[in-house]
């Protein structure tokens, strides 16, 4: 039931993420709005972790489960943040959508998994057909538009990899000690990247909703977001897990056209539905057409 619940929670919160991503970024600048939710997380999971008494292990194995949990926080997160300023939070999500994809291939090479049957090949090439569709229009447009596309991939590469690169460590602690301890490895280093890269403080240009939506992204995304993906991650298979993507554009494209304006096109509509069904075929087509053969032996 536990496991359930916690799906629940990274179906709700992954799919406005990407619309509260835009938002904070509009008046705050990306590295230091993506540091701000780190840092919320960051204090709240003391908390809590102080609060229940957790334990936190520090040995070797559990190390290179924060580090490679930080891989996909990082990486994805930063870039995400990254694309916001010209990527709407649709398209993002759709991006998000290919992470099953992906990490299927990277499963191959990282957790010896089988090679893609012929029905998973044919998903994955209409679900690049799909993607090609909704993402026209930026690899059309500008040269930010098309960056902002090229750090979507990226995010979803980083993302990928951390949820395959999880699975390979063998331990059994708590979700709540695995989000603690990848928060301690990463917000380091989205200080350094924010020093780096900005380094400055305007306050003056804040808005509310900025600073509404990095707190909700800091007490939800990084903090409940994060308990409830690391829960699923340690009871499921890594591709179940990034079966939430099959589920969560259509609400994010929803979202972000009612309450951000996003346009939404018949060719984003056609390209969407061909990512969603390449998805489910991905999945679920093998058992289809099994089940449809037996049948079929069966009846005759």
């Amino acid at each position: 039931m536990n496991v359930k619940v916690s799906y629940l929670f990274m179906v709700l919160i992954w799919s406005t993420t990407p619309l509260g991503i835009v938002f904070s970024s509009e008046t705050v600048a990306p590295t230091l709005a993506v540091l701000m939710r780190m840092l919320i997380g960051l204090v709240l999971a003391a908390f809590v972790v102080s609060i229940a008494n957790i334990r936190i292990p520090w040995h070797r194995r559990a190390c290179f489960l924060y580090g490679y949990s930080s891989i996909g926080i990082y990486g994805g997160m930063l870039l995400s943040y990254m694309a916001a300023k010209t990527v709407p939070s649709g398209l993002i999500s759709l991006t998000f959508g290919l992470a099953p994809i992906l990490s299927g291939l990277l499963a191959q090479r990282l957790l010896n998994e089988p090679k893609f049957s012929t029905v998973k090949i044919i998903a994955l090439a209409f679900a690049l057909l799909g993607l090609y569709l909704v993402s026209e229009r930026h690899i059309q447009g500008s040269l930010m538009q098309m960056q902002g596309l090229l750090y979507v991939l990226l995010a979803v590469c980083f993302f990928s990899l951390s949820g395959v690169m999880i699975k390979r460590v063998k331990i059994a602690i708590h979700p709540m000690a695995t989000t603690f301890g990848a928060l301690i490895f990463v917000t380091p280093l989205f200080f350094v990247t924010w020093w780096l890269l900005d380094g400055e403080l305007n306050s003056a240009l804040w808005s509310a909703k900025s600073l509404w939506s990095i707190v909700y992204l800091g007490v939800f995304g990084s903090l409940i977001g994060a308990l409830a993906y690391f829960h699923v991650l340690q009871k499921l298979a890594a591709s179940t897990v990034a079966l939430t993507t099959l589920i969560t554009p259509s609400f994010a494209i929803a979202l972000g056209a009612w309450l951000n304006n996003e346009p939404v096109d018949l060719q984003l509509i056609i390209g969407a539905v061909i990512i969603l069904l390449s998805l489910a075929v991905f999945q679920f087509g093998e058992g289809w057409f099994s089940k449809r053969g037996k049948l079929k032996k069966q009846a005759s």
